[in-house]
Formats: C-alpha cells, sequence, structure tokens
C-alpha cells in the first residue's frame, strides 16, 4: 500500500532529478551563492560598537540661543504636564515656551507652521519619548545600534 506508493513516488523524483542534472545543480548553487553573497556583504560592512563616552561639565547654557523657542508636547497629560513645567521652569527662565497639543497630529501640523523653533515631544509611556524635530525623530535610547 503506502510504502510501495511512497517507494515509487521517490524513485520517479530521482528519475527526474538525474535526468534534468543542469535545474538540479542550480536548486543547489543558487541557494549557496545567495548565501556566500550575504556573508560577503555583512563582512563588508561590519557591526559597530561605539565606546562609552566620559561625563564631561559641558558649560552653561547660552540662553540667547533659546529666545522664543517652543516646545510642543503631546498627550497632555499630568504627569506630562510636570515633567515639561520643570523643563521650562529648572532650565530656562525666559524665551522658552510651552505647549500641549490633543494628538500627534496637531504636533505635527504645529512642527510645519514653525519649523525652526520648534520641537515636538511625544511622551510614549511614563519612561520613554520621542523628540521631533521639522522632518525628522530622535528616538530617547542609550543604545544605538548600526543599520
Amino acid at each position: 500500500g503506502v510504502w510501495r506508493q511512497t517507494r515509487a513516488l521517490l524513485f520517479k523524483n530521482c528519475l527526474i532529478k538525474c535526468r534534468t542534472k543542469k535545474s538540479s545543480v542550480q536548486e543547489v548553487l543558487f541557494p549557496l551563492f545567495f548565501l556566500f553573497w550575504l556573508i560577503l556583504m555583512s563582512m563588508m560592512h561590519p557591526h559597530r560598537k561605539y565606546d562609552e563616552v566620559p561625563n564631561t561639565d559641558l558649560g552653561p547654557l547660552d540662553p540667547s540661543v533659546l529666545v522664543n523657542f517652543v516646545i510642543g508636547y503631546t498627550p497632555p497629560t499630568a504627569q506630562a504636564r510636570d515633567i515639561m513645567r520643570k523643563v521650562a521652569s529648572d532650565n530656562f527662565e525666559d524665551g522658552l515656551i510651552t505647549e500641549e497639543y490633543l494628538s500627534e497630529e496637531e504636533l505635527e501640523e504645529a512642527s510645519f507652521l514653525k519649523p525652526s523653533n520648534f520641537v515636538g515631544v511625544v511622551f510614549k509611556d511614563p519612561m520613554s519619548y520621542q523628540l521631533r524635530f521639522h522632518d525628522s525623530i530622535a528616538m530617547s535610547s542609550i543604545y544605538t545600534e548600526s543599520r
């Protein structure tokens, strides 16, 4: 029954492979060629590990750079308001304006209207955020990996 049919099918497939040697060799060599190509490309662009940067005192911040500087943030939660209030009051006495937005879409629209002096902050959860500059996103991450 089943064993005879399986053996006949296996024999038939072996005959087909023997009669079509060119396609059989291609079935084996093309994956090996692509594997070799991937290994070669990964060796040409190795993963870079950056050394740790020591802590240094950067000195005082020049407040004249931040005149009429706008920081928009979303979502407008109590924790986000508290963080932004501390940022505005502790670090900058004058010139820094914080604005809250109900959604990321409103924040993006505001960044298009004020591209030169606007930075957006999107709070993802209590411990992470994203900085949004005009036409780019900066992730808040200590570790970065090569692409």
